[in-house]
């Protein structure tokens, strides 16, 4: 069946459980192992834990730099695939990897110089100091593998293949879970080298997973006259989804430095909360990525039917199994937070954290999944305004306006965000609908 046939016709259920699976078990894969990275740096310093939770900002601002533009890449070669022209559709996934090259070396470059200055502003502890610079500058200077895997992943995820990145992941991920206890306590006559050995895990894992996407991800360089116009629109179209990771940088930044006016065990428990997070948010991670090339052809198309019910199906999938993440947070947060530390703080001031935050897992399937929709219909300033609503308007004035209250109350932020987030939305959605009811497409669809 080819892509026309598959995102155009078929029941849109079967093809979000065609592509869902493949990206689920991936992103299973990386949830374990960001789960067992942290369990054996834990159990080799309390200190390592807490770097992590201060380095993960700027590890999601790779990730949103590197896998934005691949979303981006992903949008324009659907849309291209929708309206019959591959030879565009392979033009843009040539610039993907030139594009990959320079802005590792920009990030990387950057994260170098200013790592010292990120940690001190983190947090007053010296040895936490020296584990945020040796981990920060590791995973983030030699990143060239998550941005060049990311690239070809969208790449191929655009022709509707989904089976190839599923298995880069598990490779790399694989690769750093081998990797951690042997270089993190140094077994088998290796050396001992502590959070600087799961920082070399990590990417190692990542280079992997590159190598694995490279033989049908890459594409031939074009012409370089089509560079201007190209990844204008790359970033057009990626933008969005950009200014929607890179702000969680910057909230989950802004989160911790106010948590660290409390202790840095409190840093560390919602650097936890976020470990799991990613683990039971898997089937919304899911719904995200696979619904962006099946709205983005059937817009292209004119099918604005089929475009709600995508995003319909996407919602009540998400809904479903977002469940099981709340209940599990709110019933079992000690048990969760024991799985990575003994620290008594810790885990009582996770246990009324992981509640809170556990309700909110309903509203935020919707908040987290109308950007995606938006950005895949070429509605970009709505993508933004929803994504900069939840992380720049609520989520850190809320968090320091509850946290004068007391710890207990900052984590009130987490529901109250969503839920308004989401009502934004669900406004934005039916003026979407109110615009495009009666609409005949011309085949150009915004692309």
């Amino acid at each position: 069946m080819d892509a026309a046939e598959f995102f155009g016709k078929e029941k849109v259920s079967k093809v979000l459980f065609k592509l869902a699976p493949p990206v689920m078990l991936a992103q299973l894969i990386q949830a374990l192992y960001n789960i067992v990275d942290s369990l054996f740096v834990g159990r080799y310093s309390e200190t390592g834990l807490t770097a992590l939770s201060i380095v993960y900002p700027l590890q999601l601002l790779m990730i949103a730099l590197a896998v934005g533009t691949g979303v981006g890449i992903n949008t324009v070669m659907a849309a291209k695939l929708g309206l019959g022209n591959k030879k565009e559709a392979e033009e843009y996934a040539g610039v993907g990897t030139p594009l990959a090259v320079v802005l590792w070396a920009i990030f990387a470059a950057v994260c170098w110089f200013i790592m010292p200055a990120y940690a001190k502003m983190s947090t007053e502890s010296e040895a936490v100091i020296a584990d945020v610079i040796i981990y920060g500058r590791i995973v983030c200077v030699f990143s060239f593998g998550l941005f060049l895997e990311s690239i070809w992943t969208k790449v191929l995820q655009a022709e509707g293949d989904m089976k190839t990145p599923t298995v880069a992941q598990i490779a790399g991920a694989i690769t750093n879970i081998v990797l951690d206890p042997l270089l993190i306590f140094g077994m088998f006559g290796l050396p001992e080298m502590g959070i600087a050995g799961a920082a070399i895990a990590t990417v190692a894992g990542q280079v992997v997973a590159a190598l694995v996407v490279c033989k049908k991800g890459f594409r031939k360089s074009p012409a370089k006259r089509v560079y201007p116009h190209h990844v204008a629109k790359i970033f057009g179209l990626g933008i969005p989804n950009i200014l929607m990771q890179s702000a969680y940088t910057f909230y989950i930044l802004g989160l911790n430095l106010i948590l660290a006016t409390f202790s840095d065990q409190a840093v560390t428990a919602l650097g936890l909360y976020y470990k799991w997070q990613t683990f039971f948010f898997i089937p919304l991670s899911a719904m995200q990525t696979c619904i962006v090339p099946v709205v983005s052809f059937n817009f292209a198309a004119g099918n604005i039917e089929r475009c709600k019910k995508t995003l319909r199906t996407a919602i009540g999938f998400g809904l479903a199994l977002m469940a099981l993440g709340t209940l599990c947070f709110v019933l079992i947060p000690e048990q969760m937070l024991r799985v990575f530390t003994s620290d008594a703080l810790v885990v009582e001031i996770g246990k009324v954290g992981f509640r809170f935050v556990g309700v909110s897992f309903l509203p935020m399937v919707t908040s987290l999944i109308f950007p995606v929709f938006f950005q895949a219909v070429g509605s970009g300033l709505k993508s933004a305004l929803l994504t900069i609503i939840r992380t720049v308007v609520l989520f850190v004035p809320l968090g320091y306006l509850f946290s004068r209250f007391g710890l207990d109350w900052f984590w009130m932020t987490y529901p109250l965000t969503e839920v308004i987030t989401s009502t934004v939305g669900a406004i934005f959605y039916r003026q979407f609908l109110a615009r495009n009811r009666d609409s005949v497409y011309n085949g150009e669809g915004g692309f």
